[in-house]
């Protein structure tokens, strides 16, 4: 497990910064027992043990250090069983939705959760037996700790298949037990908590009056009190076809290796960006051909630029460097086998996010299906 291998010194930060946080439960609740956002407990434990946050990429975990991937939830403790959220499907209901079987069903979304793991190995560098959550559960005036690892289903251990409600179907593959709620399209697993540690938690009765002391002791009359802001756009992978449909197109983008007119390297691709955004955004990216730093999801820094007439490319130099993660590492695509939006959908990613630190400097994140043009609309 993760906990046990990292230093009594951040562990006891780690417990320090949750009890901060438990103590102004009252900003939000009314209840004694500790309220924990899911945003907050992923930034507690990224800054604690100095991990990457993942939390930006659509994928299975939230976070990395070293050979971890972890996917980090917080939930109400009750009486230390809770059947809690693991992934949601509603976009790929094509695989499954007209299915009546219920094993057919149960079979698809778990090729469908299988699928998910493998491409955030892919996307983070972690082997999937190296994943597990970490739970952080409440009860009143106190935390637990828990972790358990993160597991394919054994697609051929599957059993116990039941339908116990219009919505929800339970099943088992000898391992882990699982809910899949129809309506919501939405994998379940059960957490059996047997904690690590249990943590104090006083909560302040009046975090309001508390915190508007700290800030007049601190802030008032400061003049350097600054408002970090970092830019950030959305690109899809994809393109449109004749009819607005969302296609990759077989000779461009990422299969851009597939193109004639010349030799090219099979790794050979480029993001598009569309029109659109360098008409919003017209000093995002660096001017056409100028190098810049790109950070990857799994800590490698490539130099990328952006090429082609009116700057339609994000590319990598040399190109081939993006294709091979994104072809091979990611999306995991044979030498020669085409990208389809099929693909994409079947992973539950369509679109990268882009997020600029200086004119320089940028990183990139996978986002779910849909995401590009949800970014425009806003």
């Amino acid at each position: 497990m993760f906990l046990k291998y990292q230093s009594e010194l951040q562990t006891r930060y780690y417990e320090l910064l949750l009890q901060v946080i438990g103590a102004l439960s009252k900003l939000s609740s009314d209840s004694d027992i500790p309220y924990l956002y899911y945003r907050m407990a992923e930034k507690i434990f990224c800054k604690a043990f100095e991990a990457k946050d993942l939390s930006r990429s659509d994928i299975s975990i939230d976070a990395s250090k070293e050979n971890f991937g972890i996917g980090l939830k917080t939930f109400l403790h009750k009486n230390g069983s809770s059947l809690e959220k693991i992934a949601e499907f509603n976009k790929d209901r094509s695989d499954w939705g007209n299915l009546t079987d219920l094993k057919e069903i149960i079979l698809a979304i778990s090729k469908l959760r299988n699928a998910r793991l493998s491409i955030t190995e892919g996307i983070s560098g972690v082997k999937i037996d190296s994943m597990l959550y970490h739970c952080v559960t409440r009860a009143e005036s106190k935390m637990f700790i828990y972790e358990t690892p993160i597991n394919l289903i054994e697609l051929d251990k599957i059993s116990g298949i039941k339908k116990k409600s219009d919505n929800n179907i339970y099943f088992n593959d000898g391992i882990d037990e699982y809910q899949f709620n129809l309506s919501k399209s939405t994998l379940f697993k059960r957490f059996n908590i047997d904690p690590i540690y249990e943590i104090k938690t006083e909560i302040i009765e009046d975090p309001f009056e508390f915190l508007e002391k700290i800030f007049k002791e601190r802030f008032v009359n400061d003049t350097k009190i600054v408002n970090p802001i970092v830019a950030n756009v959305f690109l899809p992978l994809y393109s449109y076809g004749t009819n607005k449909e969302h296609i990759v197109p077989p000779k461009s983008g990422l299969n851009q290796w597939n193109a004639g007119g010349r030799a090219r390297n099979n790794n050979e691709v480029y993001i598009p960006i569309s029109s659109k955004i360098h008409q919003k955004y017209p000093n995002f990216f660096p001017k056409r051909d100028e190098p810049f730093t790109l950070k990857l999801p799994n800590n490698q820094h490539i130099v990328a630029k952006i090429c082609q007439d009116n700057g339609k490319a994000l590319m990598s130099n040399p190109n081939k460097e993006l294709g091979e993660w994104l072809l091979r590492t990611v999306l995991k695509l044979k030498e020669g086998e085409l990208l389809t939006y099929e693909r994409l959908k079947e992973i539950g990613i369509d679109s990268v996010e882009i997020s600029k630190f200086s004119d320089n400097t940028f990183d990139i994140n996978f986002k779910q299906l849909g995401s590009f043009e949800n970014f425009m609309n806003s």
